[in-house]
């Protein structure tokens, strides 16, 4: 099956379900916050588990105590597909229990 771009009304309805997820119209994107440098490593890699099950994979960016992630789909010209969708409902369901606080800009 055929991944295709998901209009921008979709993107921005499917992230109404995945509150801090936000988009600027060609990826979506979240950052996080920990307690210390060991907890936020720890997400990253997890989350490196979830891409390669998943076979997509998105940006991330690790520092002292904060990752953040941004993903859209590379094969429909970096659009936003329901792949991007699904790891975000991915990465979110792993987040508390890695201790992650959502940041506010």
């Amino acid at each position: 099956m055929a991944v295709e771009p998901l209009s921008q009304k979709d993107v921005e309805e499917r992230l109404q379900e995945l509150p801090g997820w936000a988009t600027d119209g060609d990826r979506i994107s979240r950052s996080y916050a920990f307690d210390g440098h060991f907890a936020a490593a720890a997400m990253v890699i997890h989350i490196a588990q979830i891409q390669e099950e998943l076979g997509h994979h998105s940006d991330l960016t690790l520092g002292y105590n904060t990752i953040s992630v941004s993903v859209n789909t590379h094969s429909v010209g970096g659009k936003v597909t329901g792949l991007d969708i699904e790891l975000a409902r991915r990465i979110e369901s792993i987040a508390a229990g890695h201790g992650a606080r959502g940041v506010t800009a």
